[in-house]
């Protein structure tokens, strides 16, 4: 007697495993995340207070600064090769390519639901910019503890899928304080904090005179006189404001030093052999960073949950831009990573029979909202809408990665 469809769906092998053994895998790693972000929200509430704001930035700034680089440093720098390097470099595309395809996805929403005056490139930047780090580091390292996970051996499982995740995280940088901060600049002169009074930028460019003295032109300002006109004098004037442009200082941030240290020691064989194999006469620096990269996953996650405790706060969005945010992150985006990350497989970009390779390059289609996204968008002024913005996703994203997670372990096995 054959079986019902329902049976035989529960029943159906995936790569050898049943549906419910996929979705065991693709569940538990969330609900470890969520359990200890729901203590940190727990330590940060009023009735508790240990983790109050001042304690999360310090601890947000530890994480930041050495258990991230540590992590980064001790996982990427023993998994790479110069070999290597050459046959992963579609992942440093492929964070181009979500970011290219996740803003126009947000340009399109944005252009449907027109969200308040102010908002329109704050909307493409929160659909469009993906949390390329933590958050993956996190789900792999939760995934990869289980000893019956699908990608095998636990600590090859951690180590791959971390070197990969650490291996893209300089562009995700680059990314973040040139594009997102250039495009959460705040509307021309005005600012975010636009009341209905004063909605129109053209307002704040005008002195608080009585009406019958304001001037109906505008005096142009004088421009400094260019007093050395010599090709040199013009070069380093270029070069100073090509510097402030690129914001080169902000870029070398800790985990992009940490991700070029380890791209260099591990790329050429007298340094790994002088500090990262397990008999190397300096490997005690290397283990010293294995010991703080395991305190990363946790208090990452503790900091994490405690930031929720704002809630959604009074944000100028409203639902419908809201939803809409929520939506295109977490449903449209995946949808068109899925297919641009099977059109690279078809073309040969991606190593053969890799399938941790594969499964990072998807996860980074289908995270929330990038976190240091929302940093940004405090020192330009939205951070009260970022954090309402970030709250939301985060919340959904606790379904709708569990989701893409079964669909992608169904695709891979």
């Amino acid at each position: 007697m054959g079986r019902s469809p329902v049976s035989a769906a529960f029943v159906g092998l995936v790569g050898g495993q049943s549906i419910l053994t996929t979705m065991k895998f693709a569940v538990l790693p969330i609900a470890k995340v969520f359990t200890v972000c729901f203590l940190g929200f727990l330590m940060a509430s009023k009735h508790v207070n240990i983790l109050p704001s001042a304690g999360r930035k310090l601890l947000n700034g530890l994480v930041f600064s050495l258990l991230l680089p540590c992590l980064i440093f001790s996982q990427l720098g023993r998994a790479i090769t110069l070999q290597r390097m050459m046959e992963w470099w579609f992942i440093p595309v492929n964070i181009v390519l979500a970011t290219i395809s996740g803003s126009l996805i947000g340009f399109l929403v944005a252009s449907v639901i027109r969200p308040p005056y102010p908002y329109f490139k704050f909307t493409i930047i929160h659909i469009g910019i993906g949390n390329i780090g933590n958050i993956p580091l996190v789900l792999i390292s939760a995934l990869c503890r289980d000893t019956s996970n699908p990608f095998g051996d636990s600590d090859k499982c951690s180590e791959d899928g971390t070197a990969y995740i650490s291996f893209g995280q300089w562009v995700g940088a680059i990314v973040l304080y040139t594009y997102v901060f250039q495009m959460l600049s705040p509307p021309p002169g005005g600012s975010f904090d636009c009341t209905k009074e004063s909605a129109l930028p053209i307002k704040s460019l005008l002195p608080d005179l009585p009406p019958e003295q304001v001037p109906l032109l505008k005096a142009k300002q004088s421009e400094p006189l260019d007093l050395d006109g010599s090709d040199k004098g013009k070069i380093t004037h270029n070069l100073i404001f090509l510097l402030d442009k690129l914001r080169l200082k902000q870029l070398l941030q800790p985990p992009i030093v940490a991700t070029m240290l380890a791209m260099l020691f591990g790329a050429v064989p007298f340094l790994k052999r002088l500090i990262l194999t397990d008999d190397a006469p300096l490997f005690f620096i290397t283990d010293s960073c294995i010991i703080l990269a395991e305190a990363m996953i946790p208090c990452i996650l503790l900091a994490l949950g405690g930031n929720l405790i704002d809630g959604p706060g009074s944000s100028e969005l409203g639902v419908r831009t809201t939803a809409a945010i929520v939506v295109g992150r977490l449903v449209l985006v995946p949808l068109t990573g899925v297919g641009i990350v099977s059109l690279a497989d078809k073309l040969g970009f991606l190593p053969r029979g890799n399938k941790m390779f594969k499964f990072v390059l998807l996860l980074q289609h289908s995270m929330p909202t990038s976190v240091l996204s929302g940093a940004v968008a405090n020192l330009r002024g939205c951070g009260r809408e970022a954090a309402a913005t970030l709250f939301w996703v985060h919340i959904f994203a606790i379904f709708s990665m569990a989701g893409w997670i079964v669909l992608y372990l169904n695709i891979l096995f």
